[in-house]
């Protein structure tokens, strides 16, 4: 029960510098993303302008982007229960399905303007999408070096019964965690609400 409480007590830090950087990083994200897509609606319907189907591309990713929400949440898990064979395995699976889905959204642009012969300037909406995934996409590239420190110390520190007692009781490392899911887990619903924002648009 001892040893419990303040692990509780850090998740809970609601102030501490880290929980609030990134939740005020979260909330500007969302009000760019919010703003973007107002101004895609406003756009489309005071000027008429067509919406760009979307790339069924994109469909796709949206399952590799979830299937790393699911990896890295199962990698804090096993950070938990002290389980350091499946935290690594967890951590570079994470990587490796967010590696690939950068490379599959590479593969939807080249779709988009070598087979369909849609660029940013071929309509506003047009712009909008590339707009509005780059963006995306960014954010996604600015997390990946986290995941990539995560599992190089892990395969750093855990070399023996103390340097991994030490790793799994670090509180400071465990904070970082929970803030890096927060993060992934964002950038997740973010990628769901745009593919179904342009799809509906699409749509009707």
């Amino acid at each position: 029960m001892e040893e419990k409480e303040p692990r509780a007590l850090e998740e809970n830090l609601t102030f501490h510098p880290h929980n609030v950087m990134l939740f005020l990083l979260l909330f500007g994200l969302t009000l760019l993303f919010l703003a973007l897509t107002v101004s895609y609606l406003y756009i489309r319907v005071t000027m008429n302008v067509p919406p760009v189907r979307l790339p069924w591309l994109f469909l796709a990713n949206t399952l590799l982007l979830i299937g790393s929400s699911y990896t890295l949440t199962q990698a804090k898990k096993a950070y938990q229960n002290d389980d350091t064979v499946g935290y690594q395995r967890h951590l570079k699976r994470t990587i490796g399905l967010s590696v690939l889905f950068l490379f599959m959204q590479g593969a939807a642009w080249l779709w988009l303007f070598n087979i369909n012969q849609i660029s940013m300037q071929s309509s506003t909406t047009a712009g909008f999408l590339y707009v509005l995934s780059l963006a995306h996409f960014a954010h996604v590239v600015a997390g990946l070096p986290f995941l990539v420190a995560f599992y190089r110390t892990a395969r750093k520190r855990m070399v023996d019964p103390i340097t991994v007692l030490i790793y799994f009781s670090d509180p400071e490392k465990r904070l970082k965690l929970r803030l890096l899911t927060i993060y992934w887990h964002f950038l997740d619903l973010l990628w769901i609400y745009l593919v179904l924002f342009l799809g509906v648009n699409w749509l009707i």
